[in-house]
């Protein structure tokens, strides 16, 4: 059985002057962009005094992604405007698995792998929530109203006594089949050719007593989640208003076909989504060479973290950059300004690496993914620390540990053979050949003898590279 999660993030840093203020969080969320749809036009005003609003997590893998930034980052902007957040990780519908956005069945996770995955991203929601406490300290003012410390609950805890026919019988009884095979997580995969199980068909109710629970027992109004998410919320938002109503009217057909839940000043329910990203290529946003990008460094190092965002087309630059910072509208004009006056600079892309980064790692990231940036691309190591260049690439295979002995006086070729298999180096042939043609560097300076040696001058970072983005990165130490 997995263990129970219900945790808070501890802190009552008061950030933000508009903090005393929650009705403007739609209000800038919408100016962000970070607003596909919402059940009410007068959400905004809903969110003129504080509440409690959810976003479902399932850990289907050891680690967030970037494809989760987006939803943490709305929960922050509803927490520094004095609502209350609650990240809800599931611990239940894991098990499950969400069909939406998939043309096929989910792998189905055992419950050691599970709860493994539930341990490591519920650790890392307090992660995100600390450092981007500091992070929002550093961009907005401070205000004397304290934030509410953010909630992070497991859904197993309220599911795994549930017996089924008391499911059916809550629950079940208000679920319209009809409706749910409306849902284009459902419809989608009738139309494909290998339909949906069953499992998966009630991935829905399971979610919407989730929101139904947090509704009853925590007050919550308000559930977030991506575009792909909004049959599941208006699932949850139908339960509590028939659980609420025996005698509710039944919804029209025109109405179910369009899922519009237009509000009223009785309903108090309430659900937002948050668009879904995608490359000019097509690939969904988060994706490197078809690899998520994940906020684990031990994943994803946080040096390639912060090049998947220099790596961002100019196109999306400002929107990404309203996305996933709080730079206020004036900063945001600035540094796209600086970016238009001369894109080849990459101002933008730097602006929103370091920014994002920063969210996610902290300022110590930052830092070293600069340093093994400059490493790598820009300068010669021997004036970058080596410490911070190590921590940027932590679990990178690029990244060799050796020691003076093993390197000093030691060919760059043999080198590059000995420690380059990551990089396709087969032999030290093949390396002599690429030296030849003028294709081997030692610290961004070409290298034309084969003899060549390397040199405690040479540093204690040091970056051999062949072609354009071959890299090679010893760190040398004494023993």
């Amino acid at each position: 059985m997995l263990r129970r999660t219900i945790s808070t993030v501890s802190h009552g840093l008061a950030i933000r002057s508009y903090a005393s203020n929650p009705g403007n969080v739609i209000t800038e969320l919408d100016s962000r962009g970070l607003i596909a749809q919402s059940t009410s036009t007068s959400l905004s005003q809903v969110c003129r005094d504080p509440l409690t609003v959810y976003c479902g997590i399932d850990p289907t893998a050891p680690s967030l992604h970037l494809g989760n930034l987006l939803p943490l980052v709305t929960l922050l902007h509803f927490q520094l405007h004095g609502h209350h957040p609650i990240a809800l990780i599931g611990g239940a519908t894991g098990f499950i698995g969400d069909p939406s956005g998939r043309a096929t069945e989910r792998k189905l996770l055992d419950a050691v792998e599970l709860e493994r995955n539930v341990d490591s991203i519920s650790a890392q929601v307090h992660r995100f929530f600390h450092s981007a406490r500091n992070y929002a300290a550093r961009r907005t003012a401070t205000s004397s109203v304290p934030l509410s410390a953010p909630k992070v609950v497991n859904n197993l805890d309220w599911f795994q006594d549930v017996r089924l026919l008391d499911f059916l019988r809550s629950s079940g009884k208000h679920a319209k089949v009809n409706t749910m095979l409306t849902r284009d997580s459902v419809s989608s995969r009738l139309k494909g050719s290998q339909g949906i199980s069953f499992t998966e068909f009630t991935y829905q109710l399971l979610q919407a007593e989730d929101f139904h629970h947090l509704h009853t027992n925590h007050g919550c109004r308000l559930q977030i989640g991506g575009s792909d998410q909004w049959g599941n919320i208006i699932s949850g938002i139908e339960l509590i208003r028939r659980r609420r109503n025996q005698h509710a009217m039944e919804p029209t057909e025109e109405s179910l076909a369009q899922e519009s839940l237009e509000t009223n000043a009785s309903d108090d329910a309430y659900g937002l989504t948050i668009p879904l990203l995608t490359a000019p290529s097509g690939e969904k946003f988060g994706k490197s060479a078809g690899n998520a990008v994940w906020l684990d460094r031990g994943l994803t190092s946080v040096f390639d973290f912060y090049q998947y965002f220099m790596r961002v087309p100019d196109s999306m630059v400002s929107s990404l950059m309203a996305m996933f910072t709080l730079l206020p509208p004036d900063r945001l004009s600035e540094v796209m300004a600086q970016h238009q006056a001369d894109p080849s600079e990459r101002h933008g892309q730097r602006a929103l690496a370091a920014e994002v980064t920063e969210l996610v790692h902290g300022l110590d990231g930052v830092r070293h993914a600069e340093a093994a940036t400059r490493a790598l691309f820009d300068a010669s190591p021997s004036d970058i620390d080596a410490a911070d260049v190590i921590h940027a690439l932590e679990g990178d295979p690029r990244l060799v540990h050796v020691t003076q002995n093993e390197t000093w006086g030691k060919p760059l070729t043999s080198l590059m053979k000995t420690h380059g298999g990551h990089i396709g180096v087969v032999s030290r042939s093949h390396v002599e050949r690429t030296l030849k043609a003028g294709g081997f560097y030692l610290n961004g300076v070409q290298v034309t003898d084969p003899r060549r040696t390397l040199a405690p001058d040479d540093g204690r970072i040091v970056v051999l590279r062949m072609g354009a983005t071959n890299h090679l990165i010893l760190a040398i130490s004494n023993s």
